[in-house]
């Protein structure tokens, strides 16, 4: 159930804003993709629609205009907009496709259009539990959820709470955020949904997403896409949300084309595929060799972190780099033991333009971690070549 407009990840809002300042022209559809290729029913479709159209409802309050100008880089004419903007269920596309694999698409200009994605996410994930009749047991979650906060605690792991897109339900996310305040402000420095950081006095946290250096390559190409998004990014914000996105089209691709310039505004990277080890000492060796001294900067990990796992990279880095990380899924959907299994979704940009007036781009994504691709064929073979991606030593699977 989503019963704000600011119930979706601060990132939606930083890039809305972005394409209503520098692109009000533009164009995007987004697709959405199961990865985990489930089968769905006519009787899931129906349930989703009608939660779906509950959207449509949503209105941004005046307390909610209110939070949102104390964020201090979300610009005043981008609130003023927000406030006329409505859902439209019509933009939805849904379908089962033969396979009965869910099939969805949206498509609008795109500081609308990227709005939509979260909240379908949530909506969608949501529904999948109540189909599946899932029920979860909040007593030995929240228990679970100490556990992870005791261990954060004694370890000083800090870490900000990414999980919106894979909740089991709202209820649950909210909970989890109560108890996050309550015990670990020490070590959680905030949460990516916007709504729960106003209820629980928390911090709004993100920056950019993949589509945002996807829309960049749809618009001015491969080679120029991490570093004119960088670019942008910095005219909009002057410095604010300093962490870059590097796994677009792979962590080697992005440092490649890294300025100087770009390394020392920005605050740090975030990591979101591949080995963190060894992606984390790429990252070390480039700041080095700019002349940064890594320890001014920060990685924050957020490739489905457990907090066991955040410690050892943690470990690992210690002293070499300041690290935090965004933990998603393992916090809002932790049925263990359960045996409830959490929706591998995603939602992301398959295609853009300028204007109207100009021609459809496809976007792709070439990850660190061959799962998380999009895209194949001749424009997959065309950003290997264009990138360089066989001399920066990259191994890319190139199946149609």
């Amino acid at each position: 159930m989503i019963t704000s407009l600011l119930d979706t990840d601060l990132y939606k809002f930083t890039m809305s804003s972005c394409y209503f300042l520098l692109y009000r022209s533009a164009e995007g559809t987004f697709r959405f993709d199961d990865r985990d290729r489930e089968e769905y029913d006519e009787r899931f479709i129906s349930l989703l629609k009608e939660r779906l159209c509950e959207l449509e409802k949503l209105r941004l309050t005046q307390e909610e205009k209110a939070f949102l100008a104390t964020i201090r880089f979300l610009p005043t004419n981008y609130i003023e907009w927000l406030e006329t903007f409505r859902f439209d269920a019509n933009r939805i596309k849904i379908r089962l496709d033969g396979e009965r694999h869910l099939q969805i698409e949206v498509t609008d200009l795109m500081y609308k259009a990227t709005l939509y994605e979260v909240p379908l996410l949530a909506v969608v994930s949501s529904c999948i539990h109540l189909w599946r009749g899932d029920r979860i047991d909040e007593k030995a979650m929240m228990s679970r959820l100490d556990k992870k906060i005791d261990f954060a605690l004694e370890n000083r792991l800090m870490f900000s709470e990414f999980g919106t897109r894979r909740r089991f339900s709202f209820a649950v996310h909210n909970a989890v955020c109560s108890r996050l305040r309550e015990r670990a402000s020490e070590v959680c420095v905030g949460t990516s949904n916007v709504f729960l950081a106003w209820k629980n006095g928390m911090k709004p946290s993100g920056t950019m997403a993949h589509e945002w250096i996807q829309f960049h390559q749809g618009i001015y190409g491969f080679k120029s896409a991490n570093l004119l998004a960088l670019d942008a990014w910095s005219n909009v914000f002057g410095g604010d949300l300093g962490t870059a996105l590097i796994d677009t089209f792979t962590t080697a691709s992005f440092l490649h084309t890294l300025t100087m310039k770009q390394a020392k505004l920005f605050d740090g990277m975030r990591q979101d595929s591949g080995n963190e080890f060894e992606i984390g000492d790429m990252i070390i060796e480039k700041y080095k060799a700019c002349g940064i001294d890594p320890l001014t900067k920060t990685i924050v990990f957020s490739n489905a972190l457990d907090f066991e796992k955040y410690k050892l990279i943690a470990d690992y880095f210690r002293g070499r780099i300041k690290v935090s990380a965004g933990i998603g899924t393992n916090l809002t959907c932790d049925t263990r033991p359960e045996g409830i299994k959490p929706a591998n979704i995603v939602m992301k940009l398959s295609r853009c333009r300028y204007s109207a007036h100009d021609f459809w781009e496809d976007v792709i994504k070439i990850s660190d971690d061959a799962g998380k691709h999009l895209g194949k064929g001749k424009l997959f073979r065309q950003a290997v070549d264009d990138l360089h991606l066989r001399e920066l030593g990259v191994k890319i699977d190139e199946a149609d």
